[in-house]
């Protein structure tokens, strides 16, 4: 057992050309216009909210990922929050998502006074499970007058929130038809996932697909992306918000600046706001990341093929994008045989130098969840007694091979 621990340790040691010393998880590298971009932004004295370069991050954004708009804010938890109460999520609702996810797509739905249902997910994408969620609709859900209620709590399932778990990208296309059946919005929680690309499911001989690849977050109603510290391209935090709709990224807009009716001098706010608006320093330092999107991916991408060939000859199962996806390998991860197995090996890796982590707790195990309704969870619970993030920074040596 030791000495195959040892071996991903050596593995992980050997792509990131470091014998000794600490290897974190995921750091951030700035090798651009960061210092100058933030010199710029402190000279124009405009930190705040409003500035160049919150436009031109909100433009740039747009333009990359495909979406008609993009609205920074805050966070991605705000990002999340915003979108949810846009596509009309209110107190008292339910909105369907998954257990496997990190807590900011459960907390986001409780600041809405709504209560998470949570779905299986799928083996091969990590994300919300197509199978299993019209298995719990068919089960579960009345519709009356075109809107989806819960026949055994009589609420409103006013949404569906699937998530893209490390980049990897769902079968959202399947969710989206799925939940249009049951006129539940779909917001996509892309928050790990920006330069993940996914085509939906028609091919054609030879499984060539007959759809070019999408963007995630540009399937859904809403889609959602994080900027903070660990993701791959960083703000230093920060969210932002993609949308198909011009109108509903204007209310976006409007609702993050604390709801401020336009005018030179006068304070008049026509609606309940929020302070969800992103600096102009921290658009600054995304704007100069984004500048370097491309050579981070693709670095990225030369890494999770080496893990995949490397592990290959361990019993070891490396998580790669499925076909008919294309995954920005935000963390890289692996498959162990048991719990136990698991176990020891987070406390062996940590105890190397080698960061590692197990995935997140499942949502309802926690304490706030508890009594949240959810399905059997079977692949959910089988991925969280096995699954394992190793180090997946883009590495300076990898980035070099990309220029």
């Amino acid at each position: 057992m030791t000495r195959k621990f040892q071996e991903i340790v050596d593995i992980v040691r050997y792509n990131f050309k470091q014998p000794e010393g600490f290897i974190p998880l995921h750091a951030p590298t700035f090798n651009g216009n960061e210092k100058k971009y933030l010199e710029e932004c402190i000279d124009s004295t405009f930190v705040s909210s409003v500035g160049k370069f919150v436009d031109q991050f909100e433009e740039e954004i747009a333009k990359y990922t495909g979406s008609k708009k993009a609205v920074v804010c805050m966070n991605g938890t705000n990002a999340l929050h915003l979108a949810l109460l846009l596509v009309g999520v209110e107190r008292d609702d339910e909105v369907l998502t998954q257990a496997l996810t990190f807590i900011a797509t459960a907390n986001a739905i409780s600041y809405c006074g709504a209560f998470p249902v949570f779905i299986d997910v799928d083996k091969d994408t990590l994300g919300l499970s197509p199978q299993k969620l019209e298995s719990w609709l068919i089960k579960n859900v009345q519709i009356r007058n075109n809107i989806s209620y819960n026949k055994n709590t009589g609420k409103k399932i006013s949404a569906c929130v699937p998530m893209h778990t490390f980049g990897h990208p769902c079968k959202i296309d399947k969710i989206i038809e799925i939940c249009e059946k049951y006129n539940i919005p779909v917001v996509e929680d892309a928050a790990e996932s920006l330069g993940s690309y996914y085509s939906p499911s028609k091919i054609h001989k030879g499984n060539i697909f007959s759809d070019k690849l999408k963007h995630t977050g540009t399937f859904g109603k809403i889609g959602v992306i994080s900027f903070n510290g660990n993701k791959v391209l960083t703000a230093g935090g920060g969210g932002m918000l993609l949308f198909n709709d011009s109108e509903l990224a204007r209310k976006a807009k409007h609702l993050t600046t604390q709801a401020k009716v336009t005018h030179k001098w006068e304070f008049i706010h026509d609606a309940i706001g929020y302070n969800y608006r992103m600096p102009n320093l921290n658009a600054a330092l995304g704007l100069a990341q984004l500048e370097q999107l491309s050579g981070f991916l693709k670095a990225k991408r030369i890494l999770a093929l080496k893990y995949k060939e490397q592990f290959q000859n361990l019993d070891i199962e490396f998580v790669s994008e499925c076909h008919g996806s294309q995954s920005n390998y935000w963390l890289n991860a692996i498959l162990l045989k048991d719990r136990k197995e698991r176990d020891r090996f987070l406390e062996y890796s940590n105890h190397q130098g080698v960061m590692t982590r197990p995935v997140w707790e499942l949502i309802n195990n926690l304490s706030m969840f508890k009594n949240a309704h959810s399905d059997d969870l079977t692949i959910s619970k089988w991925l969280a007694d096995r699954l394992v993030n190793i180090p997946s920074s883009v590495t300076l040596i990898n980035l070099k091979h990309t220029k």
